[in-house]
């Protein structure tokens, strides 16, 4: 059974989701093949694998620390890298023993559909689209069988916040959204009703609304002040500047009053991530803290990726990188001389920046012309002292077809395009639970796969056979 145009239309009109956003719908939900639902259940528990291993490099380097069990290995290199441009306060705090171990709760991969499977392209610690996911399974799920998470999403989303106050019965969390974030508040408000009606003290607001009433951190709730016990931070640590209470949430994170996730960590923000995994210098810090299957998976599903790092070398030195000509470079301009071929990558700032986010900051080799390839590279250079950025070896997602509506009149066709899933995973008090898994489909002559005016978002459903090519 099948959804109209009609329905779905009037659904989104009734509930608003994402302010001033649109994109085209479908009647039905992005089709699984078994297989790739068996992959994505694995792939949650790999990733945060991956997101621990990191902090304990991220820690071990900034203390100077071995790495390796047998081997006197260290490498301060990787905290200056994850540490440059961000203000001394953040980072103190980022480092304090309190925080040892912290992870953010819920977590987000781009899985692009390719002809080889999945390529995981980046990792979001700070993932939205969690109501728009929840709402999409629950207007599907009422009308087709097997949507990837059903309607319990908001409840394990919950669950993975309250998990961080064990202590606290009920504890009251303040979902806090940031200015930049604001067309997205109102698919967090929709989660924070969902909750509220499941008797949950859950309540959404801005950074603003955040107050201090004598020695604690209030949330303005419809003009009373409540006591927080969790906030659910929905603003970029590029932006902790702007968030008037940010110095008296620091402190009551750090005197233990109140729990901020994901933590104010900007290194768990940074794609550099990805990097370091392929890193030659790294690969047997991998092996021992990544099981054998966690990393034969990104090993085989990551992009190789690397640091534009700008610092200059000594002769007869080249550059971990890509190759031009077939052979290694020693500096990153020669990447302006690759052939059409050899510029299937994508330069992409890593993060603490205001075009670190959504489907900014990405320039596409092969599809810039010798200037703008040119020029990426130039400002990538420049920026290096504040804000890193990586290159990545560009894996073209297949081509796909899917029913889609031309418009609410629920007149469909079948678009050729590409997909993108995002599948949400929750760490439960340390079982990882997976989620709804959002579709984005675009058309096919779209380069980079993201939520733009011509793509569709869909859920996804377990079915017994894939999309068809």
């Amino acid at each position: 059974m099948s959804l109209t145009g009609a329905e779905i239309a009037r659904a989104f009109a009734e509930t608003e989701l994402v302010e001033g956003k649109t994109w085209r719908v479908s009647p039905e939900a992005w089709p699984l093949s078994k297989k790739q639902y068996d992959e994505i259940r694995l792939i949650g528990g790999y990733c945060f694998e991956f997101v621990s291993a990191v902090e304990r490099l991220y820690v071990r380097s900034s203390q100077n620390k071995k790495l390796l069990r047998n081997r006197d290995f260290r490498a301060m290199w990787i905290a200056e890298y994850f540490d440059r441009g961000k203000p001394a306060e953040l980072l103190r705090h980022a480092k304090i023993e309190k925080l040892s171990g912290v992870l953010p709760v819920a977590i987000r991969p781009d899985l692009l559909i390719t002809s080889d499977g999945f390529a995981l392209t980046e990792i979001d610690c700070m993932p939205d689209g969690i109501g728009l996911t929840s709402f999409m399974n629950a207007l599907y799920g009422g009308a087709q069988a097997g949507i990837v998470g059903g309607i319990g999403m908001p409840e394990l989303f919950y669950e993975a916040v309250a998990a961080t106050r064990p202590e606290v019965s009920n504890p009251m969390v303040a979902i806090v959204v940031g200015d930049r974030f604001n067309p997205y508040r109102p698919e967090l408000e929709y989660v924070a009703e969902i909750l509220r009606g499941n008797g949950r003290r859950v309540h959404c607001g801005s950074t603003s609304d955040l107050l201090t009433v004598g020695d604690s951190l209030c949330l303005d709730v419809d003009g009373s002040p409540a006591d927080v016990d969790i906030v659910v931070r929905f603003w970029e640590l590029f932006d902790q500047k702007e968030v008037p209470c940010a110095d008296a949430l620091t402190k009551a994170v750090e005197n233990g009053s109140i729990v901020v996730t994901p933590p104010m960590r900007p290194y768990q923000d940074e794609k550099l991530s990805l990097a370091l995994l392929h890193h030659h210098l790294l690969g047997d810090y991998w092996k021992e803290n990544l099981s054998r299957e966690a990393l034969e998976w990104l090993l085989r599903c990551v992009p190789r990726s690397w640091v534009m790092d700008s610092a200059p070398l000594p002769p007869g030195a080249v550059l971990d990188g890509p190759k031009v000509g077939g052979c290694p470079i020693h500096d990153w301009r020669q990447l302006a001389e690759a052939s059409q071929k050899e510029r299937d990558l994508v330069i992409k700032i890593s993060g603490f920046d205001e075009n670190a986010w959504g489907a900014r900051g990405l320039l596409l080799g092969g599809d810039a012309s010798h200037y703008e390839w040119t020029s990426g590279i130039e400002e990538a250079l420049a920026a290096a002292g504040r804000a890193l950025h990586i290159v990545q070896e560009y894996r073209k997602p297949v081509r796909l077809s899917h029913p889609v509506c031309i418009d609410e009149s629920g007149e469909i066709f079948n678009m050729q395009g590409r997909a993108r899933l995002c599948p949400y995973y929750f760490n439960i008090g340390g079982g990882i639970k997976t989620g709804g898994v959002l579709a984005t489909f675009c058309p096919a002559d779209k380069k980079i796969v993201h939520g733009m005016r011509d793509a569709a978002f869909l859920p996804c459903a377990v079915r017994a056979t894939p999309p068809g090519t």
